[in-house]
């Protein structure tokens, strides 16, 4: 039998489908843990995965999907062993029959069931950690590979993924004999819960060195299909895709699904069609669907799907507004993402802009802001720069007499909390750049490495560990050349060096380093020379433009003429200050003349604002001087500022600060702007005129998918805040009101994911209702009593999982029984309005903003 990392992403491969699911079928009750039958039922189990493999799987998952040590305190490692011994007993089985197949085991995680911080309680170290608990019992066993699957958030990927890679190093398991697959949860727009798209995911992860990505759960193979097509076109890895079978309803007391197995095969056929290179089913699949795209699906060839992370064709095109700056095709593209948002380097593709203003060289107000920790103060930076119309952001906190670790820690978090923007990892310093590297929810630029042997040993190991995009300064043991033959040298000495760790040319950026020309008149020459050459080596450059200008007077001028004397040689990227006009000026005229801004549309629509911002002055200057040394604040080159994204979108955003504050996921600054409010504004007033605005501004924003869970929880964190300052001075002043009502809200029995619940009892809370969260695997009894006791009128229940709707079921009949006052409200990723209405919900909430909706209305 062939090895696993010898033949993925070289043969077609086929997964298993549903275990749960199936396992209903075989007898599993409601809210019974799957995972208990590795050691209850193990016969069951080994015929589950012989039936697999029987039908045309290559590789089977392990019964282990909820094997965390806070499910099973006392019995993890013997559940995993059991789960482990079961599969390759079916494996054995198998083999007698045909010696010469190609079997595999993959050992099966899904999420852990919480929210990472800032969106939820868990810390990412701990999640790290709730993983490592897990794969320290199964990874010294007969595993083929690791499937980390059905994971809603980026975040927690990441930390799968660390938590794996650092327990196959400790068990001195060799790098890529295990190979790791990790596979999301995408809505029909192409999104995880978090906000990530395909393009952010796989950015991450295969910096992250993972063996494949793909898409499994939620959807049926043809919702799946935009999700497909966007995952081939970007990935460099193998693409796994394992659909449900449809849509989940109750038929005689038990949960099927809607695509039978010959309609799921015709539109797997369609999918492969796409490139993906391992198929298989998720919830609702059995073996004959498996034998069904395995006998049919194997004579088609996939397409060849393109790379967007290595040197090559490459095309990358986003249909979802702000995900991706712009398309992407040819030449050596190189890439970096925040959570939600994706900048290419190279190619076609516009220079891109860094903001350079997070950093306190030559900043006396910013080196205050450090030295205090007015943390504030630098998020306003970065959220500047951005509506300027940066679209990646230095930061650089580094001060001799603060603790660089924790500060860049702390800006890291907010400043990821606040913007969408990828953001540059700057320091000189290791151990900080591990720690934000680490911490990093995305793939980061990373700043910086150089031709130094010292200084590559200790940072090429920590790109390799983290993924990352790097900055390369052409410098060495013997400063910088002053002449471009020699810094183009250290640049292939560089290149060459990565190399050895696996690191691809696209995924490092050389900076040939801008002197200042009042001290070499010819410095401004060798700095063109290495970008145009580096460029012709099929290679990316960026440069800190600004110091070209040092010691000279007018340096806009300067800066601004180099920056377009260095587009026009290839340069990639610009450190720079995007509220300086002129710059802005270059770029955009440069993107003009140069065809990247096709029918001149965004010079036009950025001169049309410039024209009114310069008429606005005249009017209340009497001239066209003056104001910001020719600044744009508010005018983002990707496609205008703030004013014109809400125009685009229908709707102006509240002008408020409070609103703005809320929108923006500013607690400091919501907490200020309520109590300068409260010298002279009414409570109620606040709450509805600015306060409910700000929520309500973002939930529309969310519903239409133009903002995401991080922006929604951030803003309720926000709001959060502000209610904090009312309820302290209506209770100073004896004026505390009553809650719009009361809510119990609950996971189902047998369920431990409380992720969707802890967002709907945020939100919840946020808009003024008491909220009782009696917690995860709650019984219905404890559902019914808790509803008695205070007469509650609203009941949420939550279930992620398809083996416990029937528990939830139970739930609302024992509810319609005792407490027939009581409306109830059902959520989670299983799921659906015709799966609500037959288990007789009163109300499916299809996201958090939507319960909230139904909530208002019930109680106004």
């Amino acid at each position: 039998m062939k090895k696993l990392c010898d033949i993925l992403g070289k043969e077609l491969l086929f997964f298993d489908g549903g275990t749960g699911t199936v396992l209903q079928g075989m007898g599993l009750k409601p809210g019974e843990l799957p995972e208990t039958w590795n050691i209850k039922y193990p016969d069951r189990i080994v015929q589950l995965h012989y039936n697999y493999f029987a039908a045309g799987s290559n590789i089977v998952n392990t019964n282990t999907f909820g094997a965390f040590i806070t499910k099973f305190p006392l019995e993890l490692e013997r559940l995993i062993t059991a789960a482990i011994d079961n599969a390759n007993a079916a494996r054995d089985k198998i083999l007698a029959e045909n010696p010469n197949g190609n079997y595999y085991i993959a050992f099966d995680i899904g999420s852990c069931g919480k929210l990472l911080k800032p969106m939820g309680d868990l810390d990412f170290e701990d999640c790290v950690k709730l993983f490592k608990k897990t794969f320290k019992a199964a990874f010294d066993k007969k595993i083929d590979c690791v499937m980390i699957e059905t994971m809603n958030d980026g975040y927690e990927s990441k930390a799968a993924v660390l938590a794996a890679k650092e327990t196959m190093e400790e068990l001195g398991i060799a790098e890529g004999t295990l190979p790791i697959i990790v596979s999301n949860v995408y809505d029909k727009e192409c999104r995880t819960l978090s906000g990530s798209c395909p393009e952010t995911m796989v950015a991450m992860l295969e910096g992250l060195g993972v063996s494949a990505v793909g898409v499994n759960c939620s959807l049926g193979p043809l919702e799946m299909k935009p999700t497909v097509e966007r995952l081939c076109r970007a990935a460099s890895v193998p693409v796994l895709v394992k659909p449900n079978a449809g849509l989940p309803k109750v038929v005689d007391g038990k949960t099927v699904f809607d695509v039978k197995a010959p309609e799921f095969v015709e539109a797997m056929k369609e999918l492969a069609a796409l490139g993906p290179m391992i198929l298989g089913g998720c919830c609702g699949t059995t073996p004959e669907y498996i034998k069904g795209i395995a006998e049919n699906v194997v004579s088609i060839r996939p397409a060849a799907y393109s790379t967007t992370g290595s040197d090559g064709e490459a095309v990358v095109e986003c249909p979802q507004s702000g995900c991706i700056e712009t398309t992407v095709t040819g030449g050596c593209i190189g890439c970096v993402s925040s959570n939600t948002k994706v900048v290419y380097f190279g190619g076609p593709n516009r220079p891109v802009l860094i903001g350079e203003r997070i950093n306190p060289t030559g900043k006396k107000k910013f080196k205050e802001a450090l030295r205090a920790g007015d943390i504030p103060y630098i998020i306003h930076q970065g959220m500047e720069q951005e509506e300027a119309g940066a679209q990646v952001l230095d930061v650089n906190v580094g001060l001799p007499e603060i603790d660089e670790k924790e500060m860049m820690l702390r800006v890291l978090e907010e400043l990821q909390n606040v913007t969408t923007l990828p953001l540059q990892i700057d320091t000189t310093k290791p151990d900080v750049m591990e720690a934000a590297l680490r911490r990093y929810n995305g793939k980061a630029m990373i700043n910086s490495v150089n031709g130094k042997q010292e200084i590559m040993d200790t940072v090429f190991p920590l790109v390799k560990k983290y993924g990352g995009l790097v900055v390369a300064l052409t410098l060495d043991e013997d400063g910088i050349p002053e002449d471009s033959a020699r810094r183009v040298e250290i640049a292939k000495k560089i290149y060459k060096e990565a190399e050895k760790y696996g690191i691809k040319k696209s995924d490092i950026i050389i900076d040939p380093l801008a002197m200042a020309v009042s001290s070499d008149s010819r410095a401004g020459i060798a700095t063109m020379e290495t970008v145009r050459a580096i460029h012709e080596m099929g290679g990316l450059t960026s440069l800190g433009i600004s110091n070209v200008s040092f010691g000279l007077p007018l340096r806009e001028f300067v800066t601004a003429s180099f920056f377009t004397l260095c587009m026009g040689a290839g340069l990639s990227a610009a450190i720079m200050n995007p509220l300086q006009g002129e710059m802005i000026k270059a770029w955009r005229c440069y993107n003009l003349l140069s065809g990247r801004d096709e029918n001149c549309t965004d010079y036009i629509e950025w001169s049309t604002v410039e024209a009114e911002r310069l008429a606005n002055m005249v009017v209340s200057t009497g001239s066209t001087t003056g104001g910001n040394a020719g600044g744009v604040a508010g005018v983002s080159p990707a496609g205008g500022g703030s004013e014109q994204r809400s125009a685009s979108e229908g709707e102006a955003s509240p002008t408020s600060s409070l609103s703005n504050a809320i929108i923006h996921g500013l607690k400091t600054d919501a907490a200020a702007a309520t109590r300068e409010l409260l010298k002279s504004t009414e409570s109620l007033t606040i709450i509805n005129e600015h306060l409910i605005p700000g929520l309500d501004y973002v939930g529309k924003r969310f519903e239409k998918k133009t903002m995401y869970l991080p922006q929604l929880l951030m803003a309720a964190e926000a709001a959060k805040a502000a209610f904090g300052e009312i309820r302290e001075f209506m209770e100073k002043s004896g004026k505390k009101g009553a809650p719009k009502g009361k809510i119990i809200i609950a996971t189902v029995k047998g369920d431990i994911h409380d992720i969707g619940k802890n967002i709907v009892k945020v939100l919840l809370e946020n808009y003024d209702f008491e909220v009782i969260d009696l917690g995860k695997d709650v019984p219905p009894e404890v559902v019914v009593e808790a509803c008695k006791k205070d007469h509650v009128m609203l009941v949420g229940l939550s279930a992620l999982m398809t083996t416990t709707v029937a528990a939830m079921e139970e739930t609302i009949k024992l509810l319609r029984k005792e407490c027939p006052w009581a409306k109830t409200c059902v959520g989670g990723a299983v799921m659906t309005q015709e799966y609500a209405d037959q288990i007789g919900a009163d109300f499916y909430g299809k996201d958090a903003m939507d319960t909230v909706r139904f909530a208002l209305e019930m109680f106004k």
